[in-house]
């Protein structure tokens, strides 16, 4: 009787030991959920779009440089992104679950970066719950190393001058100088970000780097160039008004729309719309080329960390070129000198009109996605799904960027010069990340 008691508890002891030496896995579709919580807090706490491609920056390359200790593929962004340097080192003898640290550093990070902390919080505990139940002491060894990474990069992000931007001036109107930006309706909302370009860059040597070609100086004599494109904006859009719903141009307008904060009014009453960013599309984008491609855990870490650099920084080149240059929007000059009731396919966005801030950042994304998955590489693209809108299927991420960028002719809210100088800027950028930055170790 004794030795089966014996052997009872023996059995006992091995199975409670087997439990706790379980190893923690940390699934794709964890990491690509933490992207997706952040976009939706992103939503939820209305950022604009340049904000949003700092929150997204971040967090990814916290969970890069986890991901990248003793790594026999990919290498350290230390001293190759500006500032970047003293990353906690890694003993490799250590017990760390990297993937579980990278997540845990990739929430600690975004936690930081959004207004609704605790909507992040609830994420992350879900997980910590389910983690700890399946390895306390792997879960507490590696949550120690992804919250040192993650305080380093706190520390670093918190000298990129965000926090000196918030407090700087709003930028001044002048409604008597022709051909400036003016505030459009219906909220007539203060010019968004105008100090964007103090903003430390990751990889541009500086935010004037790609300065694109001067935009054509403001004129209504009806030969110049620049009333041709105010009078090509506003034919395509009679044009398209006559077509209808129905009108391809218009589906693409819309598709590409991504303004997160669209003003409605209701008689007496106006309220937002909430939609994605410009970057949250092209992370959604990266989300459907991972899966695809059936990228392991290492690979999306690093496909998220490389599209989100290139977007940032050409955010940054692009609202440097904005507030240069301070172009009229088509909407303001076609109702004062034109047709005051025109109306444009989008909303028009609350800053200046060159270059098109979709042709930038969606020619730098493309530029990199390409980089990483290939040319050619055809897809169904359901980012817009959950605001109602059906997939559109492309060739390659270089036919998706040309269209986002076209979008803002057809929606009436930029001219054509913005779009194609655009497209040529946001190549710029993306080409800069591709050569510049060295993410793996040399063979």
């Amino acid at each position: 009787m004794k030795s089966k008691i014996y052997l009872l508890g023996a059995m006992f002891i091995l199975f409670i030991s087997c439990k706790t030496e379980k190893h923690i896995e940390v699934t794709n579709d964890e990491y690509h959920a933490s992207i997706e919580n952040v976009t939706e807090i992103m939503i939820h706490d209305i950022f604009s779009p340049p904000v949003a491609s700092r929150v997204f920056v971040y967090p990814n390359i916290a969970a890069y440089e986890v991901i990248a200790q003793n790594n026999k593929t990919y290498t350290s962004l230390q001293h190759q992104l500006k500032g970047l340097d003293s990353i906690p080192i890694l003993d490799p003898k250590s017990k760390v679950n990297q993937p579980l640290a990278a997540l845990i550093a990739h929430m600690e990070v975004s936690k930081q970066l959004v207004f609704s902390e605790e909507l992040v919080e609830k994420f992350r505990d879900s997980l910590y719950k389910k983690w700890q139940d399946e390895n306390s002491e792997e879960f507490e060894i590696s949550k120690e190393y992804g919250l040192k990474v993650a305080e380093r990069i706190v520390k670093w992000m918190g000298k990129d001058n965000y926090k000196e931007t918030r407090t700087m001036s709003k930028f001044s109107v002048f409604a008597d100088q022709p051909g400036r930006w003016q505030p459009t309706p219906p909220a007539y909302m203060d010019a968004i970000e105008p100090h964007w370009n103090e903003i430390r860059t990751l990889v541009l040597d500086s935010a004037s780097q790609f300065k694109p070609v001067p935009a054509f100086p403001f004129s209504l004599d009806k030969k110049s160039n620049f009333f041709k494109q105010v009078q090509e904006v506003y034919d395509i859009s009679k044009t398209m008004e006559k077509l209808g719903d129905g009108c391809e141009q218009i589906k693409m307008a819309q598709f590409w729309d991504c303004n997160p904060y669209v003003s409605v009014s209701q008689g007496h009453m106006m309220f937002a719309k909430k939609k994605i960013s410009p970057g949250a599309h092209w992370m959604g984008i990266t989300k459907i080329a991972c899966i695809k491609s059936k990228a392991d855990f290492n690979k999306i870490v690093f496909a998220y960390t490389k599209i989100s650099i290139g977007m940032f920084d050409a955010f940054i080149s692009c609202w440097d070129e904005k507030y240069r240059s301070n172009v009229i929007r088509p909407e303001t000059v076609i109702n004062q000198h034109m047709d005051e009731d025109w109306k444009p396919v989008l909303q028009t966005p609350p800053f200046p009109e060159y270059t098109s801030g979709h042709s930038v950042v969606s020619k730098s994304a493309s530029t990199i996605l390409t980089s990483i998955f290939g040319d050619n590489f055809s897809f169904e693209d359901s980012s817009e799904l959950p605001f109602g809108l059906p997939n559109r299927s492309f060739k390659s991420f270089d036919a998706a960027s040309t269209e986002a960028g076209l979008s803002r002719f057809y929606g009436g809210i930029h001219y054509r010069a913005a779009i194609e100088n655009g497209m040529v800027q946001g190549t710029s950028v993306g080409n800069l990340v591709n050569n510049k930055i060295n993410f793996f170790k040399s063979k």
